[in-house]
């Protein structure tokens, strides 16, 4: 199932429509041609639910498209991306 994405530039956050009307939230700071993601949050009904995942897979493209790597700062993404390696291009050196 494809979740959408929406950028919000004025607020620097991504968010991702999971199921109703919720939506998972991933704040970054705009470095220019890098995104520190400073926070993420899915919402508590939904936690543990896997959309952590969910999250995670549909930003990433995401991020991908704009051509900016990751300065992962929010302790989920560096978890996430030190074990999905296939995200390992993103991150920042």
């Amino acid at each position: 199932m494809s979740h959408k994405v929406i950028l919000d530039e004025v607020n620097s956050q991504f968010r991702v429509h999971l199921e109703g009307d919720h939506y998972a939230i991933v704040k970054f700071e705009d470095k220019g041609d890098v995104y520190a993601i400073t926070s993420t949050k899915v919402p508590e009904e939904l936690q543990g639910k896997g959309y952590g995942k969910v999250m995670m897979e549909a930003v990433l493209p995401q991020i991908e498209q704009l051509g900016v790597k990751v300065e992962p700062v929010c302790s989920y993404v560096v978890h996430y991306l030190n074990r999905n390696a296939h995200w390992s291009h993103l991150k920042v050196e």
